[in-house]
C-alpha cells in the first residue's frame, strides 16, 4: 500500500489551536451563575454553550484539515461533514445538560468530561470518514493515545471549570479544553497515513477545500464575536450579577424556626421568605432551590451553609442534598431502604430520604409531627 505524501501548514495549525482556544472560553462562559437564572434562560445559555463548544471542536478541526497538503486533489462529502458538526454539539449539549439540571457531583463532572471526549472522537473520525478521492488508514498507536488523550485531559478541564465556578478556574479550563481538543487532533493525526482512491462514495454532495474555508471561517467569525461579548463579563462585573450576600444573625440552638429569613430571588428581585414558609430546599450545584406554597425560589446558600443555619432551627436533613421543614409534612412513606416525606400542599415534590437517614428521620418526625404513617 502506497501512502501519499502530507505536509501541514504551520500557520492553519496555530490558527485551529486559537480557534480551540476561543470556543472554550466562549462556552464556558456562557455557562456562569445559570444557577440564578430562570429556566428557560438556563436552557437558552446551556445550547449557545452546545454550540460555541461542539462548534469549535469541528472548526477546529477543519481549521486544522484545510492545511492539509496532499499531492493529490481531494474532496469532503458535505453531508458527513455537518454530521460530524452536530455530533459534536449534541454529546457536548448532553454533558452541559448533566452539568447544570442534575445535582453536580464528582460523578456527574467526570461523566460530562467522557462525554465530551468521546465527543470529539467521534468527531474527528466521523469528519474524516468525509474525506473524498483519498483515504484515511489509522494505526492502533494514533487510535489509543488520542481517545486517552481526549478523555483524560476532558474530565481535567470540566474539573478543573466545575469543581469551583470562579472566573480563574474558567480561564484555566478553557486552556485545559483547547490542549484536549488540538492534542485529540495532532495525536490522530499523527497515526494516521493516507491513500489515493479513484472512487467518488455517493452519500452526499461533494464540497472542495475552497467551500469549506468559507463555511468554516463563517462559523469561526461567530465564535470570535461571541467571545468579545462574554469577554465584556469579566471586565465589568455589575453588583447585580454577583450572589445575594446574607446578613442574618446566626441563629442559635434555641432560635425557633419563625426566626429566621433565607435570601431568595424571583425574576431577579431579592427577596426574603420566612423560614416557616419553606417546604424544603434542595442543594442545586454550589447554590440551593427553596420550595414554598408559591413556587421555587433561588437562594445563594449552599447546602452546607443552609444546613448550618437551618439544623439549629428546627429543620432535618433527610438527604444530602435536601433539608425539610417538618411542620410543613403529611406524612413519612418508606419502601425497604428508601423513603420520602409528602407535604401539604398538592404540586409539592415529594423530598427523598436516603437510607441512612430512615430511622433518624422516622424518630424525629414521630417526636415532632405525632402522627406518621410509616
Amino acid at each position: 500500500m502506497d501512502f501519499l505524501h502530507v505536509t501541514h501548514s504551520n500557520f492553519l495549525i496555530v490558527m485551529a489551536c486559537v480557534v480551540a482556544l476561543v470556543a472554550g472560553f466562549t462556552g464556558l462562559s456562557l455557562t456562569r451563575d445559570l444557577a440564578s437564572k430562570p429556566v428557560f434562560q438556563k436552557k437558552a445559555s446551556v445550547a449557545l454553550a452546545s454550540i460555541a463548544l461542539g462548534g469549535g471542536i469541528w472548526a477546529m478541526h477543519f481549521v486544522a484539515m484545510l492545511g492539509l497538503q496532499m499531492p493529490i486533489m481531494f474532496y469532503y462529502d458535505a453531508a458527513i461533514t455537518l454530521v460530524s458538526a452536530l455530533t459534536a454539539i449534541l454529546l457536548v449539549g448532553a454533558a452541559l445538560i448533566l452539568l447544570h439540571f442534575a445535582e453536580r457531583t464528582p460523578r456527574i463532572i467526570t461523566l460530562a468530561g467522557v462525554i465530551v471526549g468521546v465527543g470529539i472522537l467521534v468527531m474527528h473520525y466521523i469528519g474524516m470518514a468525509g474525506l473524498e478521492l483519498c483515504r484515511a488508514v489509522y494505526t492502533a498507536a494514533g487510535v489509543g493515545f488520542s481517545s486517552v488523550a481526549a478523555i483524560a485531559l476532558c474530565v481535567l478541564a470540566f474539573w478543573v471549570t466545575y469543581a469551583n465556578r470562579t472566573k480563574r478556574n474558567i480561564v484555566l479550563g478553557t486552556f485545559c479544553f483547547a490542549v484536549a481538543v488540538s492534542s485529540v487532533h495532532f495525536l490522530a493525526m499523527a497515526g494516521t497515513n493516507f491513500v489515493a482512491t479513484p472512487n467518488v462514495p455517493d452519500f452526499g454532495p461533494t464540497m472542495s477545500n475552497e467551500t469549506l474555508a468559507l463555511g468554516v471561517i463563517f462559523f469561526s467569525f461567530m465564535i470570535f464575536g461571541a467571545c468579545l461579548w462574554v469577554s465584556v463579563t469579566y471586565l465589568v462585573a455589575p453588583a447585580t450579577s454577583r450572589p445575594v450576600q446574607e446578613v442574618e444573625v446566626q441563629p442559635t440552638q434555641a432560635q425557633p424556626v419563625t426566626g429566621l429569613q433565607i435570601p431568595c430571588e424571583r425574576d431577579g428581585a431579592k427577596v426574603f421568605v420566612r423560614s416557616d414558609d419553606v417546604f424544603f430546599l434542595r442543594a442545586d450545584g454550589h447554590y440551593t432551590q427553596v420550595f414554598t406554597a408559591e413556587g421555587q425560589l433561588f437562594c445563594a446558600w449552599p447546602v452546607t451553609e443552609a444546613s448550618k443555619r437551618l439544623l439549629p432551627a428546627g429543620f432535618l436533613q433527610t438527604h444530602r442534598s435536601y433539608l425539610v421543614n417538618p411542620h410543613h409534612i403529611a406524612r413519612f412513606e418508606r419502601t425497604k431502604d428508601k423513603g420520602q416525606c409528602i407535604f401539604e400542599g398538592r404540586d409539592i415534590p415529594a423530598a427523598p430520604v436516603s437510607r441512612a437517614k430512615l430511622k433518624p428521620i422516622q424518630d424525629a418526625l414521630a417526636a415532632q409531627v405525632g402522627a406518621i404513617r410509616a
